[in-house]
């Protein structure tokens, strides 16, 4: 019997356009936990419970953003290179996300705020048709 052994080789990547209609969101939240069960194979243990979430809710804050303020169809793109996690995604519109002064009594507009405190860094550009966004996370943090 031949065993054979699944290796993850970097950079590994996922695209994925998204037409931005109902249930867009769902949907890449599905394609990032997808993603992050394919990096289980190069490790002893697969991205731990805490920390996929945390990378889940970057994605929907994120795809939930382009979906909002950007007209017309998004794509996301998810890379993994040196243990961390890349999710960049591009929309339509030009406009940057705004940076907001923390305040809990504000009512929205604390999605970006909250992608800032879960990321290693987070970049934002204008680019061709509209505008860039990537968030990059360590999958493990340092003990």
């Amino acid at each position: 019997m031949l065993d054979v052994l699944t290796t993850v080789t970097e950079p590994l990547r996922r695209s994925v356009r998204y037409s931005g209609r109902d249930g867009s969101i769902a949907a890449a939240r599905d394609t990032a936990a997808a993603f992050l069960d394919d990096l289980a194979p190069d490790r002893a243990a697969p991205v731990p419970g805490e920390r996929a979430e945390e990378i889940l809710l970057v994605v929907s804050e994120l795809v939930t953003n382009a979906g909002r303020y950007a007209p017309g169809p998004y794509e996301m793109e998810l890379s993994y290179c040196g243990g961390a996690v890349e999710i960049t995604v591009w929309d339509t519109s030009s406009q940057l996300p705004r940076r907001f002064e923390p305040d809990p009594l504000r009512i929205g507009g604390h999605g970006m705020e909250i992608v800032r405190r879960l990321c290693r860094q987070v970049t934002a550009e204008r680019v061709h048709g509209g505008k860039r966004v990537t968030a990059r996370l360590d999958v493990y943090r340092p003990a």
